[in-house]
């Protein structure tokens, strides 16, 4: 009487292949989506430090504008990171999965990541993560303010598309959809406020620059 070993007894006189191999496909899945957190993660910490010298405001947006735009982008980064949503087909794949698909995922990820971090760095003390005007607020118009009036927004917007394509559910798309929403309520607030407080400036650098795609919108 005796038990094999390496998984192949279950018992007296009972013998079976078990496959004890740990899943390919759930390791892979589990480095892919570690993969987007740690860039996300990264972004994060320094979005927190970089916080730390915001000019101090002089005029704000209220409280519910402030929770409708924070509320939308919680809801999209919960639809995305949740390991799985079935609500209505949210959890059904749109693109097929592929080293492709991912690959293209991530690098759009990393590169809109990486473009608004660029304008976070040149905006200095006139950024904050709502609509304000700061004390001896600056219109900025170099680096990626030279290619978009909003590359933050551009740049959050494409990380968060090549997220949802990394992940390649229905859920990504529409958490891309209520991120863009909501960005760009923001920005219509920001745009006004801008236009009252540059006057002529501003006109013409709206005039002659996009809002988040170069040359197009």
């Amino acid at each position: 009487m005796g038990y094999g070993v390496g998984g192949r007894g279950v018992g007296p006189g009972l013998v079976r292949d078990v496959d004890c191999r740990p899943s390919v496909r759930g390791d892979s899945m589990d480095w892919q989506a570690g993969l987007f957190v740690a860039m996300w993660a990264c972004w994060g910490l320094y979005w927190t430090i970089s916080a730390g010298g915001a000019k101090r405001a002089v005029r704000w947006q209220g409280r519910w504008g402030r929770l409708a735009y924070t509320g939308a982008l919680v809801a999209a980064a919960l639809l995305m990171a949740l390991p799985s949503v079935s609500a209505a087909g949210l959890g059904a794949r749109f693109v097929a999965r592929g080293a492709a698909q991912f690959w293209g995922g991530a690098a759009a990820c990393a590169l809109g990541l990486g473009f608004a971090a660029w304008a976070r760095r040149r905006l200095g003390g006139n950024w904050s993560g709502t609509v304000t005007i700061k004390q001896g607020h600056e219109l900025v118009c170099t680096g990626p303010y030279a290619l978009v009036r909003h590359p933050i927004y551009s740049g959050l917007l494409l990380a968060f598309a090549g997220s949802a394509l990394g992940r390649g559910e229905w859920r990504g798309v529409v958490a891309v959809l209520l991120v863009g929403a909501a960005l760009w309520s923001k920005l219509r607030l920001e745009e006004a406020w801008l236009a009252q407080e540059f006057g002529a400036a501003y006109a013409a650098y709206r005039a002659r620059t996009a809002a988040l795609i170069p040359f197009v919108l």
